[in-house]
């Protein structure tokens, strides 16, 4: 992620005489992303990846901190959250709250083949079922409630057209979600972010294997489908145009769908969404483009291309579920 706070070397040392993981040999900052401030940390014991939550409270932290502790605990390939020699998951440094996690193997894979979809697609599934019984919960910040308040905050740097179309799709998902199809749809503790940068490979890329999913810090109580959506306008489509690729889309639905079948009700709302998650893209980018925060190294992500994508789902056929 983008490096908000700058943490050297005394800090990492001091922070590691806390955890019973060795003493620091490397420290390196992650530059991708824009949310939290991420170091890879190598140390006696292994190698661990340190964030420092920029945006998350202490209160709102132990979600997401646990929720990886419990997938993990379910051999789902996630980070596992280390303790404190007193116990604790969740440190302070600089004043702020911070975590270190396992580092898992492998690498992200921009340009993924039917293979690689469908690893995840299973994974995915496999995650939504072991969560079921994950006792916290914590909406998706970022839901619909954010969506309200952040649209008409973007909406004035966009085009008339472009401006009318973020707020008329705001007021259909609100719509949407009133009814008694979002209602019936099965939900639980879901990532809500798993972007291609979110997920490691290891392997070859003809043979891949798969490394496991980070970057929890978005995830939250939500409808299933929802995370099956993100996936699918990432993963799934040509990037200059935002077309679905059919061989990867029917890849990682035939493999989520092989481990969690999709219920009636994920038929009935699949195309709206398909619209939410684009949605949410577009309006965080534009967010993020806009309204910057001051980051040492910040790349802010183009919202047009989220635009272009919804776009073309408010206006064409959805890819079948299986």
């Amino acid at each position: 992620m983008a490096v908000f706070t700058p943490v050297d070397e005394a800090d990492a040392r001091d922070l590691l005489a806390r955890y019973p993981l060795g003493d620091l040999i490397s420290l390196r900052g992650i530059a991708s992303g824009i949310e939290n401030t991420n170091y890879f940390l190598t140390t006696g014991r292994g190698e661990f990846v340190l964030t420092v939550f920029e945006r998350l409270t202490r209160e709102q932290l132990p979600f997401y901190i646990e929720l990886m502790r419990h997938l993990a605990e379910r051999t789902v390939p996630v980070p596992d959250p280390q303790a404190t020699v007193d116990g604790q998951r969740i440190a302070e440094l600089h004043g702020k709250p911070c975590a270190i996690v396992t580092r898992l193997p492998g690498q992200c894979d921009m340009a993924p083949a039917e293979a690689h979809c469908a690893l995840v697609g299973a994974a995915l599934a496999r995650m939504h079922l072991a969560g079921r019984d994950f006792p916290l919960r914590q909406p998706n910040l970022l839901g619909l409630d954010w969506w309200r308040a952040t649209a008409p905050v973007v909406a004035p740097y966009l085009g008339e057209q472009a401006a009318a179309m973020l707020l008329d799709e705001v007021r259909i998902q609100a719509e949407f979600a009133q009814g008694a199809t979002w209602r019936a749809l099965p939900e639980g503790p879901a990532h809500c972010d798993l972007f291609r940068d979110n997920v490691l490979f290891a392997g070859t890329p003809e043979a891949p294997e798969l490394g496991g999913f980070i970057d929890f810090y978005f995830a939250g109580c939500d409808r299933w489908l929802f995370d099956v959506a993100v996936c699918l306008n990432d993963w799934c489509v040509a990037p200059a145009s935002g077309e679905f690729r059919p061989a990867l889309a029917a890849a990682f639905l035939r493999a989520y769908a092989g481990v969690r079948p999709f219920e009636p009700a994920e038929y009935a709302a699949w195309a709206a969404m398909l619209r939410a998650a684009a949605l949410r893209f577009w309006i965080s980018r534009l967010f993020d483009f806009h309204l910057p925060r001051p980051a040492q190294t910040l790349t802010p992500h183009d919202p047009t291309h989220f635009e272009r994508i919804l776009r073309l789902r408010r206006t064409q056929a959805p890819f079948p579920l299986p």
